[in-house]
């Protein structure tokens, strides 16, 4: 069996192929994280997504994906501390995900402290998603057990640094690090295990499967996009959010206005401007993700559209991933031994 194919996130999750798909508002559906978590990788429920989009009872979510897959699955926890409502039902999920036998978390945002204690007392296993060393430090400091090494790739809100400077800068943590940005391709996925990382997360190219249950617009822009046409918008949340540009976006423009702007400088007037931002934002996602170019071209998307060049099922994605890094190992040992005999 291939040594790249198995590492510290295979051996702590269980899975065959060290491959994550990202939780995302609001493209997540039970079929896709089943279908990846099937092919041997590990798929993310989204919960809002499962709830608010597509109109699950979350307990009964969970119950659809265990129809489709009896293999690991994870739920992603955002830890935003913006309402009261808000963090009851972070702790209700949690809560459900543990009953209903989830073991693998992925904490944004906030201190992952709370759903360490509790994961762990269920023997589970807990990745934080940071940008940089200093957000590694803290989550490492709150006990969680990986990384999810967010970089300047990314959709959604990326990292400023590149997948490089970020194993650089945390290698010597002694958890397993994940590359979440840049990976639409076979040869990336090799190239981001031979650099080090335990594995990599993907967002974007599962947008782009057959599971997946957005329009066929937003398939098809990701499809037809290059990474120069990956723009970053302040106008999503406040903070910049990688998108594809669209007529759309060039109409309205990727800088916050003069008003937001001051309200975003202010200590007190950042919270109320970055909530007014995702009320909006998450309204015109899910209408743009089920309605398409019908609603607005308004799609998030990380530069991994360079290698993406059609729909395929998820499985398959997943299934090719795995054969391309079997197929590289197989090649490198053939030239090692080239070079063995020649000298």
């Amino acid at each position: 069996m291939s040594t790249m194919l198995n590492t510290s996130l295979t051996e702590l999750l269980g899975i065959e192929v060290p491959l994550i798909c990202g939780a995302m508002y609001p493209c997540t559906n039970p079929e896709l994280v089943a279908a990846v978590s099937e092919a041997g990788g590990i798929g993310i429920v989204q919960p809002m997504s499962l709830e608010f989009v597509h109109k699950y009872e979350y307990r009964k979510g969970l119950r659809r994906i265990r129809e489709l897959t009896d293999k690991p699955i994870g739920v992603n926890l955002i830890l935003e501390k913006s309402a009261k409502v808000y963090e009851d039902r972070v702790r209700r999920w949690l809560d459900i995900s543990l009953e209903e036998g989830v073991r693998f978390f992925v904490t944004a945002l906030g201190k992952p402290d709370e759903v360490v204690a509790k994961v762990h007392a269920a023997g589970g296993t807990v990745f934080h998603d940071v940008t940089s060393r200093k957000w590694a430090d803290r989550a490492i400091a709150g006990g969680v057990d990986g990384l999810i090494c967010v970089n300047n790739r990314a959709g959604g809100h990326a990292g400023e640094l590149t997948p490089q400077e970020l194993i650089a800068d945390c290698k010597d943590l002694g958890v397993p690090l994940i590359c979440a940005g840049g990976v639409g391709g076979e040869q990336d996925f090799i190239d981001a295990l031979e650099l080090g990382f335990a594995g990599v997360q993907m967002g974007t190219r599962f947008i782009a499967s057959a599971e997946c249950s957005v329009h066929n617009d937003y398939k098809a822009a990701i499809v037809r996009a290059q990474q120069e046409d990956i723009v970053l918008t302040e106008k999503l949340s406040g903070v910049p959010v990688a998108v594809i540009k669209t007529p759309y976006i060039e109409r309205i423009g990727t800088k916050a206005g003069p008003i937001a702007r001051w309200m975003l400088r202010g200590r007190k007037t950042k919270h109320w401007m970055r909530t007014l931002y995702a009320l909006q934002s998450i309204w015109q996602l899910r209408q743009a993700v089920h309605k398409g170019n019908a609603y607005k071209d308004y799609w998030q998307a990380g530069k991994s559209v360079k290698d993406i060049d059609k729909v395929e099922p998820a499985g398959d994605i997943v299934r090719s991933f795995a054969a391309a890094v079997r197929a590289h190992e197989i090649a490198k040992k053939a030239d090692d031994a080239d070079l063995a005999a020649a000298s």
